[in-house]
Order: C-alpha cells, then structure tokens, then sequence
C-alpha cells in the first residue's frame, strides 16, 4: 500500500476502528495498544490531508476573489498579504507532507534512540558533539517530539564525551536514520588562543526504539547487569542516587548504559529496550562483522568519512556529501533547520528499511 493512498488509509482505518468493537478488544492489553497506536497514526494521516486540501480551497477562492477586484482602484491590498502569506504556509506544510510520503521503512514509524560520540581532539570535538546533540534537541522540539536524555557523560573541560537520548514520536526514527554518520565542522576554535581553525568529527548513531510487538529473544545467562552512581561534573546530567544500569551482552559485546531515570528499575526497563534496538539491528545486518558498521556509514570518526560538513569559517557552509544538498545559513542548520537534508537524503534512499 502506498503510504500515503487516501482511500486505502480510510479503508483500513475503518477496519480498525471495527476491531475495537469486538468482544474481548480490552483484554489483551498489548494488542489492543498496538491497534489504538495504528487509528491515531492513520487518522493524523487523513487529518493533515484532508487540512491541506482545505487550506489549497481557500487559496483558490481567494484567488479567484482578487482577479475579480483586479480593476477596482480601492482594492484592498491586505488581501494580497494575505494569499501571500498563507500561501508560504501552505508551502511549508505541504513540504512536511512530502517527507512523510517519503517514510514507508519498517521501522520509520518508530521512536529513536540517538547516540552522539566525538571523535579525536579533545575539547574541540567534545564541544562539537554538544552543538549536535543541541542541534537535534532543537529539531524534535520544534517538531513535537520529546526528548528525553538517557545517559550522558561530561566532557573534560566543555562538551560531552557521549550521550544516548531518546526522541519519542510518531516517524521520529524515519527522520532521524538520515543522520547517521560522521559530522565534521570547520570552525575558529573558541577553544585557541591563537584564533587557529580546526577541523572537527563527532558521530552519531541512529536506531529505532524497539516496540512491544516486535519479539526478541534475549537469554539472561548472556547479560552482566553492573549497578553504579552516575559520576561527572553534576548539574542537570546527573542522577545522584547509585540506580545507573549499565547493560553488557556478553555474546556480542554490545553495552548500553542508562542513568537518568529515577530509580533502578526504570533504568534497567530502558537499557534493555536500548539493548533490543542494538540486537535488532544487528540481526538485520548479520552479514556485517563489526558491531561499528551498524553505527552509521562511517567507519572511523575522521576525515573522508563524513556525510555532512558545517563550515564556519572561511564562510558559512553545510553541505551533505551524500546528497550534495547545501545551506549556506549555518546557524539556522544548527538551530535545527534540518528538514531539507532529511528529505533529499530520503528521496535518494527510496527503498532503505
């Protein structure tokens, strides 16, 4: 079914709301859950088509409206304002639609769980790695998503050495799977007293949270569950109670870690839901030897492996290798203006799962 087929949503939203209906729906909690998740999805869906096609109604009369005073000298000039500005509107919904016709991968329906590491520099990828964990918070809150930090470690002096956080919403991972990778930004370093330009990576790792309905076998006898105090320089980042969850799969090495729920047992909850989405994705890449390779496209956090850029200085430039989609306003990518590379990366990448 194409994903965005008015008449083949109407049908199966009909469907659903239909099995509500049945006998026993409330009983099974998780299949009633799931369900209810697909008739809100859908109906948001038909919600936003159905608002377009009256927003595009009403540009139309108002057209219309304006050619018919075209010749009167008192024309109200407002009303050009106002075709104007509801027309930029439209345009920037419309755009938004777009995407979502875009985001028909299994698992693009999904919440994310984002993972930022910096690569080699210290201080300077350490702040970096900041600026894009700031850069996404500012993309899902603008958006309607939540954000919500689920381990974070301080930097030396500035910035983060890693953070794992989850944006929780409908297609938030279909969004966001388009930035994995390295990122690498060209800037004067605030961070140099001689005013010297550096060059800096960070990457950041992209996977969907892994829902109730998606079964994934883990053997107990495979985990070794290490309870800890969250350490750091304090502040907003740290639980200061000793509930932090780190997580190993010993089979596989994989480790996750949470610290910023408020006791031990929601830690632990949200490590292993981080723990499936990694076992997941590493059972769909089988063929892949390293658990790096799941982490994006690149394979070190250095040059010549990243997707994207972000120049500072000499002038003001980002630009997706990938796409070779470019803007030129820096500061609004990194004010989480970042729908034009996520459309073009999916545009080409029309069949990725």
């Amino acid at each position: 079914m194409s994903h965005f087929d008015i008449s083949s949503l109407s049908s199966e939203l009909s469907n659903l709301e239909k099995e509500t209906l049945k006998e026993g729906f409330w009983n099974d909690t998780k299949k009633s859950g799931i369900i209810l998740q697909k008739i809100k999805t859908i109906r948001s869906k038909l919600d936003n088509f159905n608002n377009l096609n009256e927003e595009i109604n009403n540009l139309i009369d108002m057209s219309e409206l304006l050619i018919e005073e075209a010749d009167d000298k008192q024309q109200d000039n407002s009303l050009i304002k106002d075709i104007l500005n509801n027309t930029t509107v439209f345009q920037n919904k419309l755009e938004d639609l777009e995407i979502e016709t875009l985001l028909s991968g299994k698992y693009d329906i999904n919440n994310a769980i984002v993972t930022i590491h910096p690569g080699a520099g210290g201080t300077e990828s350490q702040d970096w790695a900041e600026m894009l964990y700031r850069m996404y918070s500012r993309w899902g809150n603008s958006h309607g998503y939540t954000i919500q930090e689920l381990d974070y470690l301080d930097g030396d002096e500035a910035g983060l050495k890693s953070v794992t956080f989850l944006i929780s919403g409908d297609y938030a991972y279909g969004y966001m799977k388009s930035e994995k990778g390295v990122h690498r930004l060209v800037r004067i370093s605030p961070f140099d007293a001689g005013g010297r330009r550096h060059t800096s990576f960070a990457s950041v790792e992209v996977l969907p949270e892994i829902t109730e309905d998606i079964e994934i076998d883990i053997n107990p006898d495979d985990l070794r569950i290490d309870t800890y105090r969250a350490s750091g320089a304090g502040g907003q980042h740290i639980n200061k109670t000793s509930s932090a969850i780190r997580i190993t799969h010993i089979p596989t090495n994989i480790v996750v870690a949470c610290q910023t729920e408020r006791s031990q047992i929601q830690n632990r909850e949200t490590a292993m839901k981080m723990l499936k989405s990694k076992l997941l994705d590493l059972k769909e890449r089988e063929h892949k030897e390293k658990i790096e390779d799941l982490k994006g496209e690149q394979k070190d956090i250095a040059w010549g492996s990243q997707i994207r850029s972000y120049v500072f200085c000499p002038y003001t430039l980002v630009k997706d290798h990938r796409t070779n989609y470019e803007v030129g306003n820096v500061y609004s990518v990194m004010d989480g203006d970042l729908n034009g590379f996520m459309r073009e990366y999916l545009k080409n990448n029309k069949e990725e799962v």
